[in-house]
């Protein structure tokens, strides 16, 4: 039976304010919280809101059947908990049902995946953290920002222990491949791919209310029909966009809703299934690996990065803001790390692009890409400051020799702890009997340990002083049986008397 995979992803800009080259040093403040508050509550009241009722309301309907999956951005969550908290709390109503998986991403939604291997995995591990205080069960599928993913990227995250990943479906890197089968990691093949079904996903993201398109109005029967027209062979129809497509990108206004609630009777209809993506890495099987050397993303017809990191001022500022990024990893200041999460969203450099692009491209106080990269850089630039101030005297290169002697030496130990556990398990194949009784002496000596430990010392110091007690009345009458000199002298004078 063929599965349809349905993913949205839930991120939202924190907007930077206006910060001019005179106020590096005196303000420490970047954000416009006026901005961020009316754009994050007209979200919440267009978008997010009717769509996840929309989806509990599909749930009810159909118990078992229909399945979604979200993964959310930390800064996003934050923001969600400062003015919007009602759609967190619609979430965890979701996760209740039991048909509703939330996935991992950067905390940042930040491109630390391409330039800084130990920011990346920090950002995963503290989102990691955050849905499953939040949800209560650690995610086990990753999504990296935009999708971004390479072959290396693809090895960090199983390293992490992440069964699957999503990733775009782009034509240049699949070939002739359909986007229609699980894949796994070229570098790392216990990690699952789930590509995104291009068309499927765009057709209802950017072409739904779009009157010039040729297969406008879009229903929601002739959309599960193309589905059900792929070979029998293909396994899965990942459908992947963000959640604003659904009443911001797409209108309430054009039945955006009414098309969604209408898929899943259609897709029984049609002999269907809906699967979260960890239920699809653990029912299919993978078809082969899938290289991909440079990076992919689900942005523009390039489908690259070069929407972030196209152009000189892009790449200027990206190198710039991460190298400091060891000298955070070692910090423990609440407001420097948490204006790193805020400066490392994928947004602040997106908005310097100068290529142009299908999306509109809303810049917000920007007047263009230079007006944003100035801003930016006199932000960044108070930020690096800030940072640096954190070490005193120690100037950048005696401190990035000390960074590096800290980071070979732990993982010189790393190497080593498992060099160690090599040549145990060989020897202990070798010879057997040897390892038995290795354990056999480590195990009396685990035991004798309390024994020592639980000993009192107090009978101990007792002791002398019981004998000294026992030897008290000895002593007296010893004293008492021996004459004194006084006495002696009498006794021998009484016979001289006589």
């Amino acid at each position: 039976m063929k599965t349809i995979c349905l993913y949205f992803e839930i991120h939202q800009i924190t907007h930077l304010k206006r910060y001019r080259f005179f106020d590096i040093g005196t303000d420490h403040y970047y954000y416009d919280d006026y901005a961020n508050e009316r754009s994050i509550t007209y979200i919440a009241e267009h978008s997010y809101m009717p769509a996840l009722t929309a989806m509990q309301e599909m749930i009810k309907e159909h118990p078992g059947y229909f399945k979604v999956a979200f993964s959310l951005s930390g800064v996003g969550m934050e923001q969600l908990e400062l003015h919007a908290p009602q759609v967190l709390t619609k979430l965890q109503e979701l996760n209740e049902t039991g048909q509703v998986e939330f996935l991992t991403e950067p905390y940042s939604h930040g491109l630390a995946g391409l330039i800084n291997e130990e920011s990346f995995k920090r950002d995963i591990e503290k989102m990691s953290k955050k849905i499953e205080e939040y949800f209560g069960k650690r995610p086990t599928v990753m999504r990296n920002s935009s999708l971004i993913y390479t072959n290396d990227i693809g090895e960090q995250v199983a390293s992490l222990g992440y069964k699957g990943m999503l990733t775009e479906g782009a034509k240049h890197v699949l070939g002739w491949k359909s986007p229609h089968y699980v894949y796994n990691c070229n570098l790392a093949p216990n990690l699952k791919l789930l590509l995104r079904d291009v068309n499927a996903s765009d057709d209802i993201s950017l072409r739904f209310n779009n009157s010039s398109w040729e297969r406008y109005p879009l229903f929601a029967d002739t959309y599960i029909a193309e589905i059900a027209k792929c070979p029998e062979s293909e396994q899965v129809v990942n459908i992947f966009m963000e959640l604003t497509a659904l009443g911001i990108a797409q209108p309430l206004s054009s039945n955006i809703l009414e098309f969604l609630k209408a898929l899943p009777t259609c897709a029984k209809q049609a002999g269907l299934e809906f699967a979260t993506p960890s239920e699809v890495c653990d029912k299919f099987e993978s078809v082969g690996d899938l290289d991909v050397p440079d990076s992919l993303s689900w942005v523009d017809e390039e489908r690259d990065t070069s929407t972030w990191l196209g152009n000189q001022m892009q790449r200027e500022a990206f190198n710039k803001l991460y190298s400091v990024a060891d000298r955070l990893h070692i910090a423990n200041d609440p407001a420097l790390l948490q204006d790193w999460d805020y400066l490392q969203a994928s947004n602040n450099f997106r908005f310097m692009t100068t290529k142009p692009s299908n999306c509109n491209i809303d810049r917000g106080i920007y007047d263009g890409p230079f007006d944003a990269f100035t801003n930016y850089m006199n932000i960044l630039g108070d930020f690096i400051s800030r940072v640096r101030a954190l070490y005193g005297g120690i100037d950048n290169d005696e401190l990035e020799q000390m960074l590096t002697t800290i980071t070979n030496q732990g993982k010189e130990i790393e190497m080593k702890d498992k060099e160690i556990q090599r040549l145990q398990a060989k020897l202990s194949k070798l010879d057997p009997d040897n390892a038995s009784r290795e354990s056999e002496k480590k195990a009396p000596a685990k035991k004798a340990a309390p024994k020592k430990a639980t000993a009192p010392k107090a009978p101990a110091k007792a002791a002398p002083k019981a004998e000294e007690a026992k030897a008290a009345p000895k002593a007296e009458e010893a004293k008492a049986a021996k004459p004194t000199p006084k006495k002696a002298a009498k006794k021998s004078a009484n016979p001289k008397a006589k």
